[in-house]
């Protein structure tokens, strides 16, 4: 990430003159300014950011919360009210559904049109189309007016395009939620290389996503920023605020970041299972696991309805052994103390990279959803989740711990910690992809 900046924004305001009815914008003009038939909304007040050169950075928020109107004054789109916005480079965007494209036009007609507007030649259009045709990959639609398209298919185009005019600045808004599954992935491959080389600027509700593409981030709401600073922070306040907003009353989420532990809190106590013999992995990747509490540190938020206590990783196929290697039958513990009386509680965990991107996990739900298990006030609850630990590359891991109270898709979080335990690899040879397993045979034979 370069020094130098590539998108500088100062006082940056947009505002829109609303009318209750059409008849009062007449009444407006005739007025001459006497008497105002009229109201001001700002959709954008007062936003100042600086995005270096290389950095991918991303604007989070609610719908309505002012990034689609900020995307457009930087891609200029629409002029500012207030204040001013600068780039350097080329900018090229791909927006909301619609923006960009003339519907009338067949898709060979809009590839050319959008295209030359954002700077090539016709000789450059011709040389790069076949390219920017096997990209979108929609076939004979391709000369069918763009009016017919799928939403799927219409970003399929629009990316095409964008991905092919030699952009120094990629805006792309959450337009690629439509796209499908293999689509998706092969316009991830080249936002991963174009990031090597290029500024990025990204829009998305998919936390996990904005935590694993960017470096820095801004939350915005009611057309003004809340927060700056890393993408990992800002997510993990606008979860809190998000679901804080969909809790209401319910619950009151207060941010923290430490744990007082409580002498009378349960102890995690248990007989150990009994290890079950399995095959030698084919393949020693040579991985360490070194596991830390860090409960007393984690950051999150909690409700007061509900405590949690302890979370440790236990090794069952080497009782006691400190050090883990990866594919041996382990033991995560949750302890969790109700401060209320709950009727369906609930406890998961999840392991994280160090990018906040999900590797693995699991809740209580799918054992709770059968067999309902309710708790008192003042009660302890203890999770246990037994399985194979997996492979991991060398590394920074958080374990991510909650409690709450509901079903699937009615639960309140009473306490979460992003971090309730870390866990460091090392001596890792897996080469391939987030996760390894334990291989139980590979090899390589000839025949005639």
């Amino acid at each position: 990430m370069s020094s130098e900046w590539a998108i500088r924004a100062e006082g940056l305001g947009k505002c829109y003159t609303l009318y209750d009815r059409p008849q009062d914008r007449l009444l407006q003009m005739l007025s001459r300014g006497r008497r105002r038939y009229s109201r001001e909304f700002w959709a954008l007040s007062d936003v100042s950011l600086e995005v270096s050169v290389g950095e991918t950075f991303a604007i989070v928020g609610r719908n309505g919360s002012g990034k689609s109107t900020l995307l457009q004054l930087i891609c200029g789109t629409l002029y500012p009210t207030t204040g001013e916005v600068r780039s350097r480079g080329r900018v090229a965007a791909l927006l909301e559904l619609g923006a960009g494209f003339n519907p009338e036009f067949t898709g060979r007609e809009n590839v050319h049109l959008a295209a030359a507007l954002y700077g090539l030649d016709t000789a450059q259009i011709e040389a790069r189309f076949d390219r920017i045709a096997a990209f979108a990959d929609i076939g004979e639609h391709l000369d069918q007016p763009v009016k017919t398209y799928s939403s799927g298919m219409y970003v399929r185009l629009a990316f095409a395009v964008i991905a092919h005019v030699d952009a120094d600045i990629l805006v792309i808004d959450e337009a690629l939620a439509v796209g499908d599954a293999v689509f998706t992935q092969k316009c991830m491959r080249f936002i991963r290389t174009f990031q090597k080389t290029g500024t990025l600027l990204f829009v998305s509700h998919d936390m996990s996503s904005v935590v694993n593409l960017c470096q820095r981030a801004i939350w915005l709401e009611h057309g003004k920023i809340v927060m700056q600073g890393t993408s990992k922070a800002v997510s993990e306040a606008y979860l809190r605020h998000t679901l804080q907003s969909v809790y209401g009353e319910s619950a009151d989420l207060q941010a923290v970041g430490a744990v007082t532990h409580d002498a009378s809190a349960p102890a995690a106590v248990d007989a150990p299972a009994e290890p079950d013999m399995h095959v030698a992995p084919a393949l020693d990747y040579g991985a360490r696991y070194d596991v830390t509490d860090n409960l007393e540190q984690a950051r999150g938020f909690h409700s007061g309805g509900a405590d949690l206590v302890s979370i440790t990783l236990e090794n069952l196929d080497r009782p006691g052994e400190p050090v883990f290697a990866g594919g041996e039958r382990v033991r995560v513990e949750v302890v969790a103390r109700a401060n209320r009386a709950f009727e369906r509680p609930i406890i998961g965990f999840v392991f994280n990279d160090r990018l906040g991107q999900a590797l693995f996990g699991e809740n209580t739900l799918p054992f709770t959803d059968a067999t309902p298990v309710a708790v008192g006030e003042g009660g302890a609850l203890r999770a246990e989740f037994v399985f194979r630990l997996p492979m991991l590359p060398n590394g920074d891991y958080a374990v991510f711990a909650s409690v709450a109270d509901g079903t699937l898709h009615d639960n309140v979080q009473h306490h979460l910690l992003h971090d309730a335990m870390l866990v460091k690899v090392y001596s890792s040879t897996v080469r391939w992809g987030l996760v390894g397993v334990p291989f139980e045979h590979v090899s390589l034979s000839v025949s005639e």
